[in-house]
């Protein structure tokens, strides 16, 4: 691998230079191309016009690319809209993968909630908190609203974020990724009053935005916290279930068993979700089967009365009779609707309407059935709130029932393993285009984690609702307020759970959200700065039009380019005017292969891209120079061995079909001719159509040529300094940034090419 480090920075003179021949590149400035008359000056600059040979005075003067095709419709992302037996099928998976974890907290809210036995009085308000719960933080608030609040199909904190900046100007973006994001801020005159002063105040106030930014990466990195600790915990509160049938056996023992299982769920990690996920669905769907029939079975055996718990009546008098004790216990009934956001947050892999089919149809009348008949139960055997779902079990369905437990118990650590370690993933079909786990967690440090996330997510409902679903902000503040009282109630009572362990999840979210608000304020930093390099290519390469010889602008020096009789594959980030490593590899080694592609890489949010889809060529003005957008989906391998051929191959065609008349043909001296199609009838004698045949004719030969002898693939090595007045914290951030980023696993190692074939510029910013 050839590597080329030049790192210090380019200096402008203004002499004028000239090449071993003594001749000159310099110019006035009228010999640059100007854009045609009445044309709009965008801002936006491509390159210009260069000889393709260096013998011949063949060359193209066009001040214009051809559009790279970079905005397709079929690129951005859509809600998929699935129907009949793929929504039934979608709907039978989303119960293995959403519902681990709100599934098996019937194994320990009673006990969580309760020290003691509880009276019956007691008994039946918990019960009412935990069905009006139930009923509306998760089936009004997330099944019938906020699912509705999709980002084109994605759920989940970020996505929330990420449709709010694209209605929005809250965010700074990577000016060579705008092409992957389709704004849709709406004009200030659709708003209404109201909401634009809110929206204006958000975009301007610094404060409103970096508070987004915080909360957004909190919710996350919370998730992310508990998942360290929630699969012991979860698999561990199941196993004790074994004390049932084995009152003697050792905690050793119980320990042992958890340990076994854990190394087991990680050692089968590498067979990937996919393979695994099919076996999630019957084991959730047999386990809330189990629930609800037990529910039924100690409704008609035991207790039936506890059916008045659904008078929310009850919840509030057992807060008013049990004052602080009331408040506190909250923290253990919140425990029945924890993992719920995990229905937002995997919108995108199984579509809202297949979520809402698999709660309101199945989930949530097994669960109401479960806790209803837990208390029915319990409202004879006071004392088996401790262990309510092994001590309510019917006779002789104890073991089958601690086998499923164990089994659900698995499925939600499987659930936040994923979501930890594997945050976007292959679908689980071809159909299904997304999976992004989250959140599913175990019942003593998602006792302040989940409310804590519920919080964060919830400061985010106000302004999509108003600048996204554009409804008047007086319309939607008092449900807003209701819920957030919902929330902040729980989140108090939660905080209490904090001197007993929970400091740790919330130390670690914190410490994890720190490092991602430190890369972004970097990598926002990095964009800034090479947003300085967003030039017309003029300002780097005129041609001089006396003798069509291609050299550098007059501010660094008119240098002559040389010709490099090879195959250059320059990657290209951004798809769109002159990367960055083109032109530092210009301006410092005085030459250019023959042939140039600027190779850019296109991801999809799609499986797969069909191949007469995957490859769109345009040709740019300088001779011999094309720009190549590969578009591929998270399933597709781009990068091979065989990629130069590949890229020839693409070119060629490109050139070919411009030959039969599929292209227009861009003559040397600019002008345009539009060749016809064989089936058209003969077009009169045209000078200009053979001179464009002789035209094809040297692009091919000198693409095949250029082919046959070496092919360079040059990628950029970007260095960075922090700039000497930056003051004390500010420059002890970014040396924590450029620490880490200095750490991270290289580009290159990711590139699956000939190592001796790659050529690695160096070029230095200062941030």
């Amino acid at each position: 691998m050839a590597t080329i480090r030049i790192a210090e920075d380019v200096h402008l003179r203004g002499g004028q230079r000239h090449d071993h021949d003594g001749a000159s590149c310099h110019s006035n400035d009228s010999d640059l191309i100007k854009p045609p008359l009445g044309s709009q000056d965008d801002g936006i600059y491509n390159i210009r016009a260069r000889r393709m040979s260096r013998d011949k005075t063949l060359h193209r003067t066009s001040s214009t690319d051809d559009d790279p095709g970079l905005r397709r419709e079929g690129d951005y992302k859509h809600s998929q809209i699935f129907s009949g037996k793929i929504l039934l099928w979608l709907a039978y998976q989303s119960i293995g993968v959403i519902y681990g974890d709100i599934g098996t907290s019937p194994l320990y809210v009673y006990s969580s909630t309760f020290s003691s036995a509880p009276s019956y009085i007691d008994l039946i308000g918990a019960l009412s908190i935990i069905i009006w719960s139930l009923t509306l933080m998760v089936t009004v608030k997330y099944v019938l609203i906020i699912l509705r609040a999709d980002n084109d199909g994605e759920g989940g904190t970020f996505s929330t974020y990420a449709l709010l900046s694209r209605y929005m100007n809250i965010t700074n973006r990577d000016p060579r990724e705008a092409s992957l994001v389709k704004m849709k801020r709406f004009l200030s005159g659709d708003l209404e009053s109201a909401g634009r002063q809110l929206r204006k105040g958000f975009e301007s106030s610094r404060l409103a935005r970096n508070l987004l930014k915080v909360i957004g990466c909190l919710a996350v990195t919370m998730v992310l916290s508990d998942g360290v600790l929630t699969p012991a915990q979860s698999v561990l509160g199941a196993v004790q279930g074994i004390e049932v049938v084995a009152p003697n056996i050792s905690k050793g023992t119980i320990v042992g068993v958890t340990d076994a299982i854990l190394v087991m769920l990680f050692l089968v990690q590498p067979l990937g979700i996919q393979k695994i996920s099919y076996a999630f669905s019957p084991i959730v769907i047999i386990w809330l089967g189990f629930n609800a029939a037990f529910g039924v079975y100690n409704l008609v055996n035991f207790d039936a009365t506890v059916f008045k718990a659904f008078n929310p009546g009850y919840a509030f008098n057992y807060l008013i009779q049990n004052k602080e004790s009331g408040w506190r216990s909250l923290g253990g009934i919140l425990l029945a609707f924890t993992g719920v956001e995990a229905l937002f947050a995997d919108l995108g892999a199984f579509s809202r309407r297949a979520i809402q089919l698999s709660w309101l149809c199945y989930t949530f009348p097994c669960l109401l059935l479960a806790y209803i008949g837990q208390a029915a139960y319990i409202s004879r055997h006071p004392d088996a709130y401790s262990n309510p779902f092994f001590n309510a079990a019917p006779p002789g369905t104890v073991y089958p029932a601690l086998v499923i437990a164990i089994l659900a118990a698995i499925v939600a650590s499987q659930a936040i393993i994923t979501a930890t370690f594997q945050v976007r993933l292959s679908g689980l079909s071809s159909r299904n285009n997304n999976s992004d786990y989250l959140a599913v967690t175990g019942p003593s440090h998602e006792a302040i984690i989940f409310p804590s996330v519920e919080g964060c997510a919830h400061i985010q409902d106000l302004p999509r609702s108003i600048f996204v679903w554009r409804f008047s902000p007086y319309v939607v503040f008092l449900p807003w307020l209701t819920i957030a009282c919902l929330d902040g109630t729980f989140f108090s009572s939660a905080l209490t759970k904090v001197p007993d362990g929970a400091w740790f999840t919330l130390t670690l979210a914190a410490i994890l959200a720190a490092v991602f608000l430190l890369w972004r304020f970097g990598k926002e930093q990095q964009w800034f700065a090479e947003a300085e390099d967003r030039f017309p290519t003029k300002h780097f390469i005129r041609t001089n039009q006396e003798n069509g010889q291609l050299c550098l602008a007059e501010k660094y020096d008119g240098t002559p380019l040389g010709s490099i009789k090879q195959f250059g594959i320059f990657f290209d980030k951004a798809g769109e005017t002159t990367p960055i490593v083109f032109s530092q590899f210009a301006l410092k080694i005085n030459a250019l292969p023959d042939v140039m592609v600027f190779f850019h890489l296109r991801p999809l949010e799609t499986p797969s891209v069909a191949p007469e889809e995957r490859h769109a060529v345009s040709r740019l003005a300088i001779p011999g120079c094309y720009r190549l957008v590969v578009r591929y989906g998270y399933n597709d391998e781009v990068i091979t061995p065989d990629l130069a051929g590949v890229i020839y191959e693409q070119i060629r065609a490109f050139i070919l079909r411009a030959e039969k008349g599929k292209q227009p043909a861009l003559l040397p001296n600019g002008d345009i001719t539009e060749l016809m199609d064989a089936e058209s009838a003969p077009p009169p004698v045209d000078e200009k159509a053979d001179e464009a045949d002789g035209w094809r004719g040297e692009e091919l030969a000198i693409l095949d040529r250029a082919f046959s002898r070496t092919v360079l693939y040059v990628i950029g090595k970007e260095h960075m300094r922090i700039k000497p007045e930056t003051n004390l914290l500010r420059k002890t951030v970014l040396r924590i940034f450029l620490w880490i980023r200095d750490n991270t696993r290289t580009k290159m190692a990711n590139l699956n090419v000939p190592g001796e074939r790659i050529v690695e510029v160096g070029f230095l910013k200062e941030i």
